[in-house]
């Protein structure tokens, strides 16, 4: 096979349910990441020490059969693992390796589809969702603490995932636990653009984009209308405290 000139590229995005990924390339018919991608690989690895890796996809690019493609892809997989595991990244014992071969949506760039995909979410210490949760009771509420958006908006930002990690898996583990989410915003009497009810809705999505059942979760915006400290907020504190989402129990 020829060896065609590789355009070597690394990506790193949140999806709107806030699962993340990363992209390994490598070069025609290898097994062994490109150079470039276990340079930045092994720079992501610093800067991320407290992750932990759920799912690792293979692919392949055209060339070749697709029982030897398949073959490959699952070389890919366990080359990207075993690098991550060397240098202890946190891989599940129940890891989902999935090698593609060719049975995927190609990129016309050949490049682009020599590559292991590999999923990851951040391991928060410990658990406030479950705390506040037991310790909370039906028809009461509590604070997702630590969930925070960028300013005038719904996206969430990359630091509050491990949160919303943990109320997922308080969801998982308590299968008859239903809520309500209620999103709320600072500073304005008028939410014209309806951002309580979007962050809310976030919230809600992520949730049902990672298996929660729709009828266990609803969700609603209330704008400024319940702010824990009176309007105009007095400092930035005040408006952070308002600037939240909170979670109602409806069953337990």
């Amino acid at each position: 096979m020829k060896t065609p000139t590789c355009l070597f590229l690394i990506l790193f995005f949140v999806s709107l349910s806030a699962q993340q990924k990363v992209d390994i390339f490598f070069d025609n018919n290898k097994s062994i990441p490109n150079s470039n991608s276990v340079q930045v690989l092994n720079d992501w690895i610093k800067q991320n020490p407290k992750v932990e890796v759920y799912r690792i996809e293979g692919f392949c690019d055209t060339i070749a059969s697709e029982v030897y493609n398949l073959g490959l892809a699952n070389r890919r997989i366990l080359a990207v693992e075993n690098s991550l595991k060397f240098n202890k990244i946190k891989v599940i014992d129940k890891l989902e390796r999935i090698p593609y071969g060719e049975a995927f949506d190609f990129s016309i760039h050949q490049n682009e589809n020599r590559r292991v995909t590999f999923w990851f979410r951040y391991i928060s210490e410990h658990s406030t969702v479950a705390n506040s949760v037991n310790l909370v009771q039906k028809n009461q509420f509590f604070e997702l603490k630590g969930l925070n958006f960028y300013g005038g908006s719904d996206k969430i930002l990359p630091q509050s995932f491990p949160v919303l990690e943990d109320l997922l898996q308080v969801l998982k583990e308590n299968q008859n636990l239903k809520i309500a989410i209620h999103g709320h915003i600072c500073c304005f009497t008028n939410d014209t653009e309806e951002i309580s009810l979007l962050r809310a809705q976030a919230v809600y999505k992520y949730l049902v984009a990672n298996g929660i059942d729709e009828f266990r979760l609803s969700y609603k915006g209330f704008g400024s209308s319940k702010p824990l400290y009176t309007l105009p907020e007095k400092n930035e504190e005040e408006r952070v405290a308002n600037r939240r989402v909170e979670i109602l129990i409806l069953e337990k």
